[in-house]
């Protein structure tokens, strides 16, 4: 193996506007790769240490459609149950049609908020989610605020488009639903304590502040980056609400061993069960109707379409090296992963930078690609 040339590369990232970040590749259960470049902040005095804790946003997606997959495997759930059964607020949706709103033609179900095919859309501020946080005193739960949500009217039938939403939100709340559990409760029993993660949470604290990576965000028009303060980063807390889309706040050495267990047959190094591969087979495979297709095609992963929660190769001729089959997601702060389970391989990129769309259509194929070769 020699991956000097994505050494390389990541040493090259702080010009391209990535201040710090850090990449670990395991293979096998085994770390093959770690490398940690540039600093923490843009001024270059402060270099990453390895151990600092990312906002993960989106990639938080992973964990909870993994959850999703554990509580199918239980028999506690099912792709086609309608999300009604579990939160009875869905049981009488509307789709907006032309300048009027109708019922929906079609029962959104459990595949649909995994899929993205839902029909939600991703406005976090509509009025009945603002009531329901004023009604219960700025701290309304998951579940009241997936609730308030199927108040809005949907942007299409469930089943025949793909839109990225607040689905894995709803999600989170069926969880809890389906397990009895809160949704972080379930993800720490299920997930985390059988694989030895102990620093991720989905709310701040002492410990993750103190190692928190300073969070920027990229201006296109001036091309600079600013830090986000403090308050502006505590201003997205409300310890109630926890988001399955993307709550997360965790590091590189904790997400590694999730995805390792997941590419190595849904297991731990320790041999702690996490999916069966038939289950990890189902979750990746591709979910989208022909029209979800074209309208995901627009997010520019060239070679992948959408499955259960994660992205999915399925045309290894194009968009560089790496089998059919490789999944995973991203953040929208640059987080990254790569789950590769015909050849055991396993990836998670960490860095802090917001509203940089160079991270999804150069720098994270980049590094994929990079992986492959080095192999």
């Amino acid at each position: 193996m020699d991956f000097s040339r994505l050494t390389a590369y990541m040493d090259h990232l702080h010009k391209l506007n990535v201040p710090g970040c850090d990449l670990a590749v395991y293979r096998e259960h085994e770390l093959i790769y770690r490398h940690q470049a540039g600093c923490r902040d843009t001024d270059r005095t402060a270099p990453i240490r390895g151990n600092e804790a990312y906002f993960l946003y989106s990639a938080t997606k992973v964990f909870t459609t993994c959850a999703a997959m554990q509580l199918i495997e239980q028999g506690k759930l099912s792709l086609d149950d309608p999300v009604s059964a579990y939160l009875p607020a869905y049981a009488h949706l509307t789709v907006k049609d032309g300048g009027t709103v109708r019922p929906a033609k079609t029962v959104m179900t459990v595949r649909h908020l995994m899929s993205m095919q839902s029909g939600l859309n991703y406005d976090k501020e509509t009025p009945a989610i603002k009531k329901a946080m004023e009604d219960n005193g700025r701290r309304a739960t998951t579940r009241q605020i997936a609730e308030a949500k199927a108040e809005d009217p949907l942007e299409f039938d469930p089943g025949t488009d793909f839109r990225y939403s607040f689905s894995h939100d709803v999600l989170a709340a069926v969880i809890e639903a389906a397990s009895g559990r809160r949704f972080s409760a379930y993800l720490r029993e299920h997930i985390w304590e059988p694989l030895h993660i102990y620093g991720m949470s989905m709310q701040m604290n002492d410990a993750l502040m103190e190692r928190l990576c300073p969070v920027y965000f990229y201006d296109p028009e001036t091309g600079s980056l600013k830090e986000r303060t403090r308050e502006e980063i505590e201003k997205r807390s409300n310890p109630e609400f926890e988001s399955g889309g993307g709550g997360l706040i965790g590091g590189t050495e904790d997400y590694i061993k999730f995805v390792d267990a997941l590419a190595c047959g849904g297991r731990g190094k320790d041999g702690a069960y996490i999916l069966s591969p038939e289950t990890i087979q189902l979750w990746s495979a591709n979910q989208l109707c022909p029209r979800g297709r074209t309208s995901f095609d627009g997010w520019h992963r060239v070679g992948y379409s959408y499955a259960l929660g994660v992205r999915t190769r399925v045309d290894s001729r194009i968009g560089g090296p790496g089998p059919l089959g490789e999944f995973g997601w991203d953040g929208a702060a640059g987080a990254w992963t790569m789950i590769d389970p015909s050849n055991r391989l396993s990836a998670f990129f960490g860095m802090h930078v917001l509203n940089y769309g160079y991270n999804y259509d150069v720098i994270h194929p980049t590094l994929r690609g990079l992986i492959y070769e080095g192999l």
